[in-house]
């Protein structure tokens, strides 16, 4: 006999609070369970519709008063590194990648509370403790990777010490960057760019066509930065399409360009059922 499984999330929406990218609006979220044997299938599908993975919540911005989040991928095949880009790999030569399961260690942490307190110390992750690191990194239903990086010692030192660090998830067309963070007194090596560098070196070496960067937002200098990556598009009116001059897109700030949210739940496409035996 056989049955199917539907796929079938329950969509919710976040209250809304002050929005981290842009001063003065508010933000609220859709959101869904990611769980059960079907999540990773549910995670490929809804990630290629703006969503992101928060351990184990998708969600995408749907705010009230404008759109401006929008999902940002690299296409891998047509990325050809800029003059910047090639200093920073440059700069960078030194470090050595370690990609191991998803799983928090001590000194993740150290380099965490380090950069936090140097970069965001009053940003939405500045309270996190030990532990609510260690489920941001391990409470994954999916394929998940952490990416170390570490250099050379210094005197003093021992060992390799941790320069990098970033939290992936594999996708059945690409490498989502979930998070990362880094050792802030080596700011001027840009390690953060250079992590996305590397990663389209692991993606093209896998055969993956994309590197998800998470939301871009016109009008947000935090966030500006992924527009300098070629090959860059965006999820934009239920498509991806090339980014073009990044000023195109200031419409995104106006209130009318939001659709409701029973429309927006109703145009997202969720994976086909899947047929088992008994």
């Amino acid at each position: 006999m056989r049955h199917t499984l539907p796929i079938a999330p329950q969509f919710y929406v976040t209250a809304p609070q002050p929005c981290p990218y842009l001063d003065g609006r508010m933000e609220r979220k859709l959101f869904t369970a990611l769980q059960g044997d079907q999540a990773q299938r549910l995670n490929d599908a809804l990630s290629k519709q703006g969503f992101r993975r928060s351990q184990n919540v998708l969600y995408r911005p749907s705010c009230a008063e404008c759109s401006a989040c929008l999902s940002a991928r690299i296409r891998v095949a047509d990325f050809e590194p800029s003059r910047t880009h090639r200093r920073i790999l440059k700069a960078n030569t030194d470090l050595r990648r370690n990609a191991t399961s998803p799983w928090a260690t001590e000194d993740q942490f150290a380099l965490f509370r380090r950069y936090l307190d140097a970069r965001h110390a009053d940003g939405g992750m500045a309270d996190m403790d030990v532990f609510e690191f260690a489920a941001m990194i391990e409470e994954t239903p999916i394929k998940s990777r952490v990416i170390e990086y570490t250099r050379a010692a210094r005197p003093g030192e021992t060992g390799r010490p941790m320069a990098c660090v970033a939290l992936t998830d594999v996708f059945d067309d690409g490498l989502s960057m979930v998070y990362s963070f880094y050792d802030p007194d080596l700011q001027g090596r840009s390690l953060g760019t250079f992590a996305i560098l590397d990663h389209i070196d692991i993606a093209r070496e896998a055969g993956l066509p994309y590197i998800y960067l998470g939301y871009w937002v016109p009008g947000s200098r935090k966030m500006g930065y992924k527009a300098n990556f070629p090959a860059l598009e965006i999820y934009k009116g239920g498509r991806w399409q090339n980014i073009g001059d990044p000023a195109d897109h200031r419409a995104e700030l106006h209130p009318l360009s939001v659709d409701p949210i029973a429309e927006q739940v109703a145009r997202i496409s969720l994976p086909e059922a899947r047929a088992i035996r008994e």
